[in-house]
């Protein structure tokens, strides 16, 4: 492996710009080193090339990537539309690993050519699901498996429900929460679904393009259902302007022996309730704090925010290309994770419980609808 790797970013400023520091955290990393930005847009070009303190600039990726041979690679824009091109034109180059910023693609088919060309390649994808790499989340994990929690039976996952609530948060917020569920309560067995828009059941007039290149969306309510492979039942839940102070973005997990709250990030809020009964009223028992040291011990460590996670998931990327195996968050991860998004449209659309895998692999808002919507 060589004592330095190569970086090449990709950007696209006014669609999707450079995700979530995506661009910045190799600066954080004494092994790597970037070399050169590509930006469709020449001013975000040049204003990266400064930001990164590179000479090399491309306006196509495809050129850089030609150019410049980079061993890693990372497909920076927030908006979804371009990654399946990007993640396939840096594998077909020959890249090593590629950090992926969420939401990973807009359906199944393209989840499943990204997969392919990488396969082929041996490319390792890494994507953005910072909470993966939080030493909390570890903590929490081991009081599931420890015992502690008791048997898992629910584990219950909202958006922010801010003006995004229902189709938009189930994916760009729903991807993080969806993704915690999977890790912590088993991959998807089936799902069933109800999409609301202004109170009544979503049809196909209800449908219309996402924001951030998303693809089709519908509703500004959403209910679903999981079964998880562990047992539990998996649920969320996102409705249009019923954010609140603080955030409910996060999970619960509902043990036998208590409850369980956190948030996203690398030092994410998480607390412990040891009440099998679930009701705070109903005992003097106070939530417990849980740190990366435990259940009310204190934290020693500094939150870095997402950029903390970033440099987390950029060093476990390195590990896993020099020690051959996938990254924590990988790319089959986070694409079954989109299959669970896509499962709550597909049930919806159906009027049924849907089985994964999917069998349709085309995105289900493409599809007629198979009861008589509004």
């Amino acid at each position: 492996m060589p004592s330095t790797y190569r970086v090449a970013v990709i950007g696209s400023t006014g669609q999707g710009n450079y995700g979530h520091g995506l661009d910045m955290v190799w600066k954080n990393l004494p092994q790597c080193e970037v070399v050169a930005v590509a930006d469709d847009h020449p001013d975000g070009l040049a204003n990266a090339k400064m930001r990164l303190g590179v000479q090399q600039g491309f306006e196509s990726y495809h050129s850089m990537l030609e150019a410049v041979q980079p061993d890693l690679v990372s497909v920076a824009p927030r908006w979804t539309h371009q990654h399946r091109d990007m993640v396939i034109a840096a594998a077909r180059a020959g890249v090593k690993g590629i950090y992926l910023e969420k939401p990973v693609c807009r359906s199944l088919e393209e989840a499943d050519e990204m997969l392919e060309e990488c396969r082929k390649s041996q490319t390792k994808v890494a994507v953005a699901h910072q909470t993966r790499y939080s030493p909390i989340l570890k903590v929490v994990y081991g009081m599931i498996h420890d015992g502690t929690l008791g048997d898992l039976l629910e584990i219950h996952a909202r958006g922010k429900e801010d003006h995004r609530g229902g189709g938009e948060d189930l994916w760009v917020l729903g991807t993080h929460v969806l993704n915690l569920m999977q890790f912590l309560g088993g991959g998807p067995q089936w799902c069933t679904s109800m999409i609301l828009q202004q109170g009544q059941l979503a049809g196909p007039g209800d449908i219309h393009p996402g924001n951030e290149g998303l693809g089709p969306i519908a509703g500004d309510a959403i209910q679903a259902h999981f079964a998880l492979e562990s047992g539990a039942i998996g649920r969320w839940s996102s409705i249009r302007d019923a954010a609140a102070q603080p955030s409910r973005f996060g999970i619960t997990l509902k043990g036998s022996r208590g409850l369980i709250t956190m948030g996203t990030g690398f030092l994410p809020k998480a607390y412990w309730l040891a009440n099998p009964s679930w009701n705070t009223g109903s005992n003097q028992r106070p939530w417990t704090p849980i740190s990366s040291n435990g259940p009310g011990q204190l934290e020693p460590l500094e939150d870095g925010g997402l950029q903390a996670g970033n440099v987390l998931a950029c060093q476990d990327l390195i590990a896993a290309i020099e020690d051959d195996r996938q990254p924590e968050s990988n790319l089959a991860d986070a694409s079954l994770t989109t299959e669970m998004i896509l499962g709550v449209f597909e049930s919806h659309r159906t009027g049924k419980r849907i089985s994964f895998p999917m069998s349709s692999r085309q995105h289900p808002l493409t599809l007629p609808f198979e009861w008589k919507g509004s």
